[in-house]
């Protein structure tokens, strides 16, 4: 029963017309309705049972539109983020989807699904080789997550991709079902240059998603192209570096963050970093190469 439940959901999504929808409602996020947009984020927090307490803004009639709220600051210290330098820090709050190596330059998504890093991220193969044998982390960010994203690592941006794409639920009942979901849907793919090498944030759009926004470009989506298009910056001249636990980006509604880094560039993941398991932004997310080395030295 649960099965063909499962298969009645995802021939939904396959049939709804899901840009029109997303944007539809992108219109409705962004708009003022005053008490319409007040009773909504209401129903909304009640519903996903978002913690208001953490929020800088805790009063709701404050926002004039669902996107203020969906993308609502929290109090300053309450996520402190991982001083020690051999520590990579959380990006997101959220859930992690998978986690592991790249192997033969492939990303699993989930038993029976897999993608590769070269599809992700819409690139040649001499862009994508510099993930190969390296790891990778997916998470997802539910409807009540705290939904702007962060610097696991200082990083100098050295080119940003848009790639459309379809926007199908990314949620775990999607990701269990359709194939290649996040490198077909649409997405902005942002690498940058780290003390430990090159690491890819790609931000996944899905239903309803409104809005990818960067803090050096602002919305980067919508509208939505029907091409990729690729922009490179300028490390020595004009560089773009954000230090680590900065904000990068931010969903206007929910989607999910796959990053990518290099051979070598992770030592290993933190305890508690698995599929299923929570995430909080700032927190210890990955120990790099020399980390083991220096608590055993101590």
């Amino acid at each position: 029963m649960d099965k063909t439940l499962d298969k009645f959901l995802i021939l939904i999504q396959y049939a709804t017309p899901k840009h029109l929808l997303s944007r539809l409602v992108g219109a409705f996020a962004a708009s003022k309705s005053g008490w319409l947009t007040t009773a909504f984020i209401n129903w909304f927090a009640k519903k996903y049972q978002v913690n208001m307490s953490e929020a800088a803004i805790e009063d709701t009639q404050s926002f004039r539109t669902f996107n203020e709220f969906f993308t609502r600051e929290l109090k300053p210290g309450l996520r402190p983020i991982v001083q020690d330098t051999n520590t990579l820090a959380h990006p997101v709050d959220g859930c992690v989807s998978q986690c592991g190596a790249i192997e033969q330059g492939r990303i699993f998504q989930a038993k029976g699904h897999h993608f590769s890093a070269q599809e992700l991220l819409a690139c040649g193969a001499d862009h994508a080789a510099q993930f190969a044998n390296g790891q990778f982390a997916t998470i997802y960010l539910s409807p009540r997550d705290y939904h702007r994203i962060h610097m696991p690592i200082a990083g100098t941006l050295r080119s940003m991709t848009y790639v459309p794409g379809d926007l199908f639920s990314v949620n775990p009942l999607t990701a269990r079902n359709v194939p290649g979901l996040f490198a077909r849907n649409e997405r902005v793919v942002a690498t940058f240059d780290t003390e430990i090498g090159p690491m890819a944030m790609v931000l996944v759009g899905a239903t309803i998603v409104a809005s990818i926004e960067t803090v050096w470009a602002g919305t980067v989506t919508p509208p939505a192209g029907k091409s990729v298009f690729n922009w490179d910056y300028d490390a020595l001249n004009n560089p773009i570096t954000l230090e680590k636990g900065e904000e990068m980006g931010r969903f206007k509604l929910g989607s999910t963050v796959v990053l990518l880094f290099g051979e070598n560039a992770i030592n290993r993941f933190a305890d508690g970093v698995e599929p299923s398991q929570p995430t909080v932004m700032g927190t210890p997310f990955a120990h790099i190469k020399g980390q083991d080395e220096s608590a055993t030295a101590e």
